[in-house]
């Protein structure tokens, strides 16, 4: 059965985004450091770079490793949108669970107006590759009875407020660590699993 996947980047205290949805806090490190870090994302989740810079990547016609199928919060959705990419992930199925956008905004985007349990549980059914949870936060705390495992990208930054990680009721929900990848620019990528 496909797993769903939350592939997320987080600050030290829990914060996927500031308070206005801002992302481009996360330190990179020096020219190298970043070129390190980039490379091993790029060659373990290729699928995770948008189709706008997959070229400049060096990803362009690098087949999907993981993922398939992307889906996406409004929250998450909107900074693409916003820079006028209606269709982010065109290399992926991409679904946008959101009650308040359109449901044309783009042939390759399928927007989903509820149930965005019944979605996930259906897609898991489905033959194909997993599917990433792109976020957010709300999402994901609606969606955490079905997330099978976590990519945590951990920056060495306090942002102090922002979008939490995981945003929904309290329900404590144990997963262990699978493995961890340290970086020279501080950044510790851990896949946990659902224990």
């Amino acid at each position: 059965m496909r797993k769903l996947v939350y592939y997320v980047a987080v600050s030290i205290d829990g914060y996927i985004a500031g308070p206005g949805g801002e992302f481009d806090f996360y330190p990179q490190g020096d020219e190298e450091q970043a070129a390190a870090y980039a490379s091993w994302l790029n060659a373990c989740y290729p699928e995770t770079v948008p189709t706008s810079a997959r070229a400049g990547a060096g990803l362009e016609g690098v087949p999907n490793r993981r993922f398939d199928t992307v889906l996406m919060g409004l929250g998450s959705y909107l900074p693409g949108k916003d820079a006028g990419f209606t269709s982010p992930y065109a290399h992926l199925r991409q679904y946008v669970v959101s009650s308040t956008l359109a449901p044309d905004i783009d042939p390759d985007v399928t927007v989903v107006a509820e149930d965005p349990l019944g979605l996930v549980r259906g897609l898991k059914r489905e033959e194909g590759q997993d599917i990433w949870l792109c976020g957010g936060g709300v999402l994901a705390g609606v969606l955490l009875p079905e997330i099978d495992e976590m990519i945590v990208k951990s920056y060495p930054v306090v942002a102090g407020s922002g979008i939490p990680v995981i945003n929904g009721e309290f329900d404590p929900t144990l997963f262990e660590v699978a493995d961890r990848a340290l970086f020279g620019n501080g950044v510790a990528v851990t896949r946990f699993t659902r224990r």
